[in-house]
């Protein structure tokens, strides 16, 4: 009589095939989903895009976005640096005496 060695700690785990990592899906992959599918929705509605428009002329929405975004962002630095300037004009003037004040304490 001859034994086999039925020893199922060496045995290597059973691979699992393609489609079944395909889709196998955990909690956590949902979650990520659902998170990342939140995350480009803000992203859309911030860029002003329709998701009909999206769905019709991919790349044309996306230039559309874009110069809009950078509509966006040109006129921000404009904003920007406008009120920089104009706090400029209050706080310099006041950094410039403090700095005269401290250094004529200062033997």
């Amino acid at each position: 009589m001859t034994e086999t060695n039925t020893n199922t700690s060496t045995s290597t785990p059973e691979r699992r095939t393609f489609v079944q990592r395909l889709i196998s899906l955990s909690a956590k992959d949902i979650v990520r989903l659902v998170l990342l599918c939140v995350l480009a929705g803000f992203l859309l509605a911030a860029l002003n895009v329709n998701p009909r428009d999206l769905w019709i002329d991919f790349f044309g929405t996306l230039a559309e976005s874009w110069s809009r975004f950078a509509s966006f962002i040109i006129d921000s630095a404009g904003w920007a640096v406008e009120y920089f300037l104009l706090g400029a004009v209050l706080v310099i003037p006041i950094w410039i005496v403090f700095r005269v004040i401290r250094a004529t304490g200062r033997p």
